[in-house]
């Protein structure tokens, strides 16, 4: 049985205490891995729901060698206290690898302690281009940000045939600064017009001001690239003025809270996101959700299959490192090097390749909010996957 808290949980197929683990370990490695996630505050639905994702790959690798040993730490929707948790990981834990964190301002400050110390980090979520920009121990399984700007401007110029845009941005985030940026570059550059780009703060609790401005400009698309606390009053406000925009948004939107704030009135919106539960080609996604269900009483949220994709990704890489006992001095290394030659890995997501900037490339899917539900669009490969 696996024993789960937020401090740290070690499993090797049953419980085990401390003195049987370190005889384990002089037998076979033994792989001290770090998780970092935002389990309260703000950003904690995702932190949640990834950590499900998460126990779910950890139990189906109960049995599995080498072991884990596990270390989890709460970041509380907070760069800082994620560079914290990252620190502790590495000084007093002794982690060889971190999976974390989800959101792209945690994972920045995260993973700048990761690179220094050459530690590999693999983010579940987190899709700013610069995380990994230039970066040697930095990588992703979704994908960034300069891919789902352009997929949701291609999709509003080409599936919906817009002409003129407004972008609405959260002046606080990296995330949404980074997906207007590409939005807009890509938009503009196809021939569309972005009328202009609005912008809020993540303390405001209204923005009936900024959507008075996209009430007077009529865009034919509102874009939104932020997180659902937000967009749900965004939203809900924006009917309410009736607005007759057509919404657009991201991965940030793929909460069940993003419904409850927006009271029904998101019907009809679109975002891209990392997975449709609707593709039954994939037998590992339909085990998946099958297993998920099950256990929670609940469809598995993008961000848990991101989360049980992210573990095993980084189990294949500890395998494929193949680290011996004696070698622990330059096990970082040798699971770094395995990360950065992950191909064709048939994850819940899809099948992940890493590029050689430790991206993950990977379809971007285009979901419709309808009543009770998603409506499955289309879906969007990077353009060098395609041809």
């Amino acid at each position: 049985m696996i024993s789960f808290s937020k401090r740290n949980f070690f499993f090797a197929g049953c419980a085990l205490t401390s003195s049987f683990a370190f005889s384990l370990s002089a037998i076979a490695f033994e792989a001290r891995v770090g998780i970092i996630l935002p389990l309260t505050g703000t950003q904690a639905f995702y932190g949640k729901e990834a950590e499900k994702g998460i126990k779910i790959a950890l139990e189906e690798l109960q049995k599995s060698e080498p072991s884990l040993k596990v270390f989890i730490e709460d970041s509380a929707s907070s760069p800082s206290e994620s560079a914290k948790a990252m620190h502790k990981l590495i000084t007093s834990d002794k982690v060889i690898a971190v999976v974390g964190d989800m959101t792209s301002s945690n994972t920045i400050a995260a993973g700048s302690i990761a690179e220094k110390e050459k530690i590999p980090i693999i983010t579940p979520s987190a899709t700013n281009d610069t995380i990994t920009d230039n970066k040697k121990y930095i990588f992703r399984t979704c994908f960034k940000d300069s891919f789902q700007g352009v997929v949701m401007a291609n999709f509003s110029l080409k599936n919906l045939n817009a002409k003129t845009a407004i972008i609405l941005e959260d002046s606080d985030s990296d995330y949404s600064r980074g997906l207007a940026e590409n939005f807009k570059a890509t938009f503009e550059k196809d021939g569309g017009k972005v009328l202009k780009i609005l912008k809020f703060s993540q303390k405001d609790t209204t923005f009936t001001a900024q959507l008075g401005d996209v009430r007077k400009r009529k865009p034919d698309i509102l874009f939104i690239p932020a997180y659902h606390q937000q967009v749900g009053v965004i939203i809900r406000e924006a009917k309410d003025l009736q607005i007759k925009s057509t919404l657009v948004g991201t991965d940030g939107w793929n909460t069940p809270e993003l419904r409850k704030i927006a009271e029904g009135r998101e019907d009809g919106a679109y975002f891209s996101t990392h997975y449709s539960p609707d593709n039954s080609e994939n037998p590992s996604l339909q085990k998946f959700i099958k297993v998920y269900s099950e256990k929670y009483k609940a469809q598995p949220s993008a961000f848990s299959a991101l989360g049980y994709d992210t573990i095993k990704i980084l189990y294949t890489a500890i395998e494929n490192a193949k680290i011996a006992d004696s070698e622990k001095t330059k096990a970082s290394e040798d699971i770094r090097n395995a990360l950065s030659k992950i191909k064709d890995f048939s994850g819940v997501t899809g099948n992940i390749t890493m590029d050689k900037n430790n991206n993950a490339i990977k379809p971007a899917v285009i979901l419709q909010f309808v009543p009770n539900g998603f409506k499955f669009i289309t879906s969007f490969l990077p353009k060098h996957q395609s041809e």
